[in-house]
């Protein structure tokens, strides 16, 4: 090479893994990931029949311009009963798309997602127990309602992918609610208060906080962040109206460097030399 060229080095191969990432072995492989969705669904189902016989005052979805540290929830009235799930990790397991990503080492690629939201449909499976718990709460008179950021765009494949997952029928605008479907992006209480306004909602699941109220992703630390779900307020909230799924593979629970998940008065050292 003459002095003073240079050329771009090629990009770097991920190297793919030997083996799944620790986070897909537990969530796709493993059966405490099994047991904990089976008995979340289970505690929903018995909170729903217990709200759907004394007809409760008010919705688990929060009013619009209300807060975490003093909740305010959108009225019920008269309306008919729903329950809202967001989709990819709650009700429904994205196997075709996270063994992609395992297998090329590459991680999140958003062309890569959207070529799967259109023809990933054959490659996903439900969320243990979700499939039952949807089938029972229709016949228990619930309208079932799905709020997921995936895209407007593709919601015939998503509506076929839902279906294929056994979760049965979904309408985009009725029961389904996708990203680009207002002004709001990502953020999903725009969505939420178009539901609530024509339904009583009287459960929530997701695998994130923002699939409960946007106000969790607001700009917090970490350790504020997981303050605010401890609030009595909102505490009382958990499994009691909003049910989280786990979903050790991705989205806003994966943060924070030492500081923040290992507090000061809580770190501890091996003796030396193996004294006590």
């Amino acid at each position: 090479m003459l002095a003073g060229c240079s050329a771009e080095r090629p990009a770097a191969v991920p190297v793919a893994p030997e083996a799944p990432p620790a986070g897909m072995q537990y969530l796709y492989g493993s059966g405490e990931a099994s047991a904990l969705s089976i008995q979340a669904y289970r505690a929903l189902l018995a909170n729903v029949a217990a709200k759907v016989k004394a007809r409760p005052m008010d919705s688990v979805v929060l009013a619009q311009e209300t807060s975490l540290d003093g909740p305010r929830f959108e009225p019920c009235g008269t309306k008919p009963f729903a329950a809202v799930f967001d989709v990819d990790e709650t009700v429904m397991l994205n196997i075709g798309y996270e063994y992609h990503a395992a297998r090329t080492g590459r991680g999140f690629d958003a062309a890569a997602w959207d070529a799967w939201e259109k023809t990933g449909e054959d490659a996903v499976a439900p969320v243990p127990g979700a499939d039952r718990m949807v089938r029972a709460l229709r016949e228990m008179g619930v309208t079932v309602v799905f709020n997921t950021n995936r895209a407007a765009a593709n919601a015939g494949p998503t509506i076929r992918a839902i279906k294929a997952a056994g979760l049965g029928e979904a309408v985009h605008g009725e029961t389904l609610f996708l990203s680009g479907d207002d002004a709001m992006g990502s953020r999903k209480d725009g969505r939420r208060a178009a539901i609530a306004a024509k339904y009583c909602v009287v459960a929530m699941g997701g695998d994130q906080l923002g699939d409960f109220s946007d106000l969790f992703n607001g700009g917090q630390s970490v350790t504020a962040r997981r303050a605010a779900t401890m609030q009595p307020a909102i505490a009382q909230m958990w499994g009691n109206g909003w049910f989280v799924l786990p979903n050790p593979v991705y989205g806003s629970g994966l943060k924070g460097g030492f500081d923040e998940v290992f507090p000061a008065d809580k770190r501890w050292t091996a003796p030396a030399n193996g004294e006590n």
